[in-house]
């Protein structure tokens, strides 16, 4: 389970990260020439996953620790498009508010996984039952 603890932080880390980028990209939605800003995840985590995936005989699965190196960061990529859905630059209100309602419930979702993983841990420690 702790593979799976280290992939949610992971990924509320990402979360966060999304969020400030969203957070930037709607600020300067007045912002002359300003670049849509994006970041990615899903590309670094699916490299990790089928690495870890690779087994000596194909009708074996191999133990998934989904963990990513503690120095590999999100990469930032600018929107090269060059359409102008604010009349002033390629940031998209609709499409950012969009990322942004799909981000929260991802952060929720991985926060509330964590939690009750402690919770768990915290009720097994006490004596209760998990």
């Amino acid at each position: 389970m702790s593979g799976t603890v280290k992939l949610l932080e992971n990924l509320l880390n990402y979360c966060t990260e999304k969020n400030k980028v969203i957070a930037k990209n709607l600020s300067n939605i007045g912002t002359e020439n300003y670049q849509r800003e994006d970041i990615m995840f899903k590309d670094i985590l699916d490299q990790k996953v089928n690495s870890l995936l690779k087994t000596d005989n194909e009708k074996h699965i191999s133990s998934l620790k989904a963990e990513l190196p503690q120095d590999q960061k999100f990469e930032h990529i600018f929107d090269d498009s060059t359409e102008m859905d604010s009349g002033v630059n390629n940031v998209n209100i609709e499409k950012e508010m969009s990322d942004l309602a799909e981000n929260t419930l991802r952060y929720k979702f991985a926060s509330r996984k964590v939690g009750d993983y402690y919770k768990n841990i915290q009720n097994v420690i006490k004596g209760g039952s998990a």
